[in-house]
């Protein structure tokens, strides 16, 4: 074949990743905007957007178990939708109590309607509650926290700066598969490098707005072990995500984001470290 026929062959296709490009650009950006406007109002606007998000991924893993138009599928939304009101209404230690009543709920469906529902969807369901619905509400949680608006950025600067800070490490000094099933690309030294980096931005972030801080002692400590303890949970987050397409046999969760996916796909980590930065704040500070 002639060098023109392969220019002619190669051009359809660096024409489509300039497009995936843009594509994957704009949204991020669109997604970063997003950010800016709402963590800094918090209240009602965070949580309602958290809201949103959970709601939304929580009907794209229930599409991946199709149950997403099932009365299974409709009671864990109810759940979520009455854990996030406990959750504004400031009650969250009734939370525990609504997770067993909706578990009982969904066992009681199971039961009444049998056979119509295996076990597993059971599980799945109320797996999907937790993991896509109320793992996410830690986003607004932690804004709610003393100095969280500035904390809450953490959330963010883990799961980027751990996807920027591997991917660097691994392509530099990759060597060791870390889960060569699951994920042939990700390597040992990578995760490590994906730490290391997003435990130093968490430091000089927080040197950076250190003013700021009003409730948090030494928040450069703080805000560097809570980003590395992030980081090394959002990994375990991004191939979780991973795994649960691969054994759907799905490429992504939805099309809602153009260029990323679905929120699942998009949100993978932070359903991770949101919960992870709460706690090590709550543990470190509060």
């Amino acid at each position: 074949m002639s060098d023109s026929a392969l220019d002619d062959l190669r051009q359809p296709q660096n024409e489509k990743r300039k497009s995936s490009f843009m594509k994957r650009l704009l949204s991020g950006a669109a997604l970063l905007l997003l950010a800016f406007l709402f963590i800094p109002l918090g209240g009602l606007p965070l949580f309602l957007l958290t809201l949103a998000l959970s709601l939304l991924g929580l009907f794209e893993l229930y599409r991946a178990f199709s149950l997403e138009r099932t009365a299974l599928g409709g009671l864990g939304c109810l759940a979520l939708l009455l854990s996030y009101l406990l959750l504004y209404l400031g009650r969250e230690e009734l939370l525990p109590m609504l997770l067993i009543l909706s578990l009982m709920a969904m066992l009681s469906l199971y039961v009444l309607s049998y056979p119509k529902y295996h076990i597993d969807s059971v599980s799945e369901c109320f797996f999907g509650l937790v993991y896509a619905g109320l793992m996410m509400s830690y986003l607004y949680r932690t804004r709610m926290l003393p100095d969280g608006k500035i904390l809450s950025w953490l959330i963010l600067l883990s799961s980027w700066g751990t996807d920027t800070f591997a991917y660097c490490a691994g392509m530099l000094f990759g060597r060791t598969k870390m889960t060569p099933v699951l994920s042939p690309k990700k390597t040992v030294e990578g995760a490590i490098g994906g730490v290391i980096g997003a435990s130093a931005l968490g430091f000089f972030y927080a040197l950076l707005f250190r003013r700021y801080f009003t409730a948090v002692e030494r928040p450069e400590i703080i805000s560097a072990v809570s980003s590395a303890a992030a980081s090394l949970i959002s990994m375990a987050g991004d191939l979780a995500a991973s795994g649960i397409k691969r054994d759907r046999g799905i490429k992504d969760y939805g099309r809602l984001i153009p260029g990323h996916g679905g929120i699942l796909d998009r949100f993978d980590s932070m359903l991770f470290t949101a919960p992870t930065v709460y706690y090590a704040l709550r543990f470190l500070s509060f």
